[in-house]
């Protein structure tokens, strides 16, 4: 199986690359707390281990997986430690400089593969400006949106992923069970699980407002290797048919050029 990895290749490996019109898949997570049992990389390991089996998935397209961005907008995690953060517009910089990178490199399709919530909409702005600026395709999905429908089937406690619940443990247990503290599995639940997403208005919440105590929504305790597996597959496959999907990738429209409403439409 060919290399994916681009922190493997080398530069030649690269340029080639460039020359077959790779889609680079540029993982987009956080570095903040998952509760009492499970490490503060989590949303980086699960979203770049997701990325590389889809773009092995994706062999005859080809696609390469950049290391993860491991710090993202987490600041309503600080109330239980453990979380560094960006602000947006250092989030949203970094990300210029990568796009603006990868352009030089010879490359021209992006795909930022978010893994963590408190990214999810300062990302929709990025790829829209990104791609206003650069006149590139510049997508962005979830692992939670490319295979919702797998991940509620693979649940028995929840009905879709939440923060250091039974799906994030449940991949960990499938991917690595070793970084999952087992004895304080007990003692990961909190009282109310409060959802803002049910909330008409939106507004920034602190986590210890969505999940007392714990800084958990979901219920890890209901975690197994075999819904990990399930989750984990299905989520490369739903990310392998974005990359394979030629809509995708279909030139933006310069809607900024001077006389653009003048048509032609």
């Amino acid at each position: 199986m060919a290399e994916v990895r681009w922190e493997r290749l080398t530069a030649p490996q690269l340029r080639a690359l460039a020359e077959r019109n790779a889609v680079v898949v540029v993982p987009v997570a956080s570095l903040e707390q998952h509760g009492p049992h499970l490490p503060v990389w989590t949303d980086s390991f699960i979203g770049h281990s997701v990325a590389v089996r889809a773009a092995e998935l994706c062999a005859d397209l080809p696609a390469v997986v950049l290391p993860p961005m491991w710090l993202g907008l987490s600041e309503h995690h600080f109330p239980f430690g453990g979380t560094i953060s960006l602000d947006y517009a250092t989030f949203a910089g970094v990300l210029r400089c990568i796009v603006k990178s990868l352009l030089a490199d010879g490359f021209s399709r992006v795909m930022l593969f978010n893994s963590h919530g408190g990214n999810i909409d300062p990302l929709a702005v990025s790829a829209r400006e990104l791609a206003h600026e650069f006149g590139v395709p510049v997508l962005t999905t979830t692992v939670t949106k490319v295979a919702p429908e797998a991940i509620a089937q693979a649940l028995t406690a929840q009905k879709a992923m939440h923060h250091a619940c039974e799906a994030e443990t449940s991949l960990w247990l499938h991917l690595d069970p070793s970084q999952v503290r087992q004895e304080e599995i007990a003692n990961s639940v909190s009282p109310g699980n409060f959802d803002a997403g049910k909330q008409v208005s939106s507004r920034f919440w602190a986590f210890n407002e969505r999940a007392p105590v714990t800084g958990v929504r979901g219920d890890a305790r209901a975690a197994t290797a075999e819904k990990g597996k399930a989750i984990f597959e299905a989520m490369a496959e739903g990310l392998a048919r974005e990359l394979r999907d030629p809509v995708n990738w279909s030139p933006p429209d310069d809607v900024w050029r001077r006389g653009r409403a003048q048509g032609p439409r």
